[in-house]
């Protein structure tokens, strides 16, 4: 499988299950306030995993692509580590997550593939620095591993204040695949 067929879908069809979440919080508490919530108070809040999810669909596929990662990414980014100060509204996290999809709806249907030769260099902050040696590399041991810890974090916070979320919200996508007949009658 191709790095574009392999990580292009999952991205998006993973940043659309986080969008629903976000609207099952707003329909189950409001708006007010969701944003800021933690699971523990020395973790980022949703506003941050939700940014830093968007943030790693997104820079996975300039820096696969073979092009400079946008100055609106540093951006992105900047707004997730000051999340804590300032977590913005669903409304600010709602267009986070289309703003992602638009770019994943913009990567042509290869033009991932060639960057799994390419070095990738990553600093995060902190001084930190990470040589790696090819984009598979980098696809398999940061961009796909970080997107999901967002991801599965931005769960946990919404579940752990109470948000009705369940294994359908995880993956709705998987619903096109049901044999017809076969759902549980409950």
């Amino acid at each position: 499988m191709s790095l574009t067929q392999r990580l292009v879908p999952a991205y998006a069809q993973m940043l659309r299950a986080l969008s629903g979440w976000l609207d099952k919080a707003r329909d189950h508490d409001g708006a007010e306030g969701v944003m800021a919530r933690r699971l523990v108070p020395d973790m980022l809040p949703l506003a941050s995993q939700v940014r830093f999810a968007c943030l790693q669909a997104q820079e996975a596929t300039y820096r696969l692509g073979g092009e400079p990662v946008p100055p609106a990414l540093d951006d992105l980014a900047r707004e997730g580590r000051e999340a804590g100060e300032r977590p913005g509204s669903l409304a600010d996290a709602q267009r986070r997550i289309a703003e992602a999809l638009a770019r994943l709806d913009a990567v042509a249907p290869g033009a991932l593939d060639a960057g799994g030769d390419l070095p990738v260099t990553l600093e995060p902050g902190g001084g930190l620095v990470f040589d790696m040696a090819t984009g598979d590399d980098y696809a398999r041991d940061w961009a796909l591993p970080q997107f999901y810890f967002h991801l599965v974090t931005a769960y946990a916070i919404l579940r752990h204040h109470g948000v009705p979320l369940g294994k359908a919200d995880y993956v709705p996508h998987m619903f096109a695949y049901l044999r017809p007949g076969s759902l549980p009658r409950s």
